[in-house]
């Protein structure tokens, strides 16, 4: 399945994605890259690891592989700090190949211009097959959407869906609980949503919620630890 998609520079230089259909950008227009590495890694992945530091290996599990970004940033956390993880995303719509070898997250920071092949390897990694990607990398994704998806015990969610304004049926209460039914105990959820609403059903699936400082251009977003 593909949708009509355009290539935009959001405010920090780094490229994001443009779905007229659903008059929506994949990241924040204030900065794809930033917005990545504030919500899904320092507030999600270096949190858990903080507090979990000898658990191995550690299991992501995304909604939204879209651009590649957050699967490649987790990449390069995996090598960086030599930790194994597996990494299991979704993505109902996969970007083809003229768009996704357009974008530039891996000129953006100079240091990891020399992950720049695994960034088209994760694009290229068969649907719905898991493999290791690197050493310590390992990577399933699977094109089919939340409902649908087998879910696999998770310590920490990246949960990237597009807003609930545009997408409301990926914010209910079944669909959250399913993502939190899986998590392990001590997991974290993480997303750049601080709406009342999902804190409130956070909150009533069994979650410890807190509202947490968002990425430039954003008040607020928010993190949820499995009790």
């Amino acid at each position: 399945m593909e949708r009509a998609i355009k290539l935009i520079e959001t405010e920090d230089g780094s490229h994001s994605l443009y779905v007229p259909e659903l008059n929506e950008t994949y990241h924040s227009f204030h900065g794809a890259y930033r917005e990545s590495i504030h919500v899904f890694f320092l507030y999600g992945l270096d949190h858990w690891y903080t507090h979990h530091p000898h658990q191995q290996p550690i299991r992501v599990f995304e909604v939204g592989f879209g651009t590649g970004l957050n699967a490649w940033l987790a990449l390069v956390w995996a090598e960086q700090n030599k930790l194994p993880l597996l990494y299991h995303t979704i993505e109902p719509f996969p970007v083809p190949e003229d768009i996704y070898t357009q974008l530039n997250y891996t000129s953006i920071d100079e240091g990891l211009s020399h992950f720049q092949g695994q960034f088209q390897r994760l694009h290229k990694a068969p649907w719905n097959q898991g493999g290791a990607l690197t050493e310590y990398f390992n990577m399933k994704k699977d094109q089919a959407t939340l409902e649908e998806v087998q879910l696999y015990p998770a310590d920490v969610v990246f949960f990237d869906a597009f807003a609930p304004s545009k997408q409301p049926e990926l914010w209910t209460k079944e669909l959250l609980g399913k993502v939190i039914d899986a998590m392990n105990p001590g997991g974290v959820f993480v997303t750049y949503c601080a709406k009342g609403q999902l804190k409130r059903d956070l909150t009533e699936l069994g979650l410890h919620v807190e509202t947490l400082p968002g990425p430039p251009g954003k008040k607020e977003m928010v993190r949820g630890t499995k009790i």
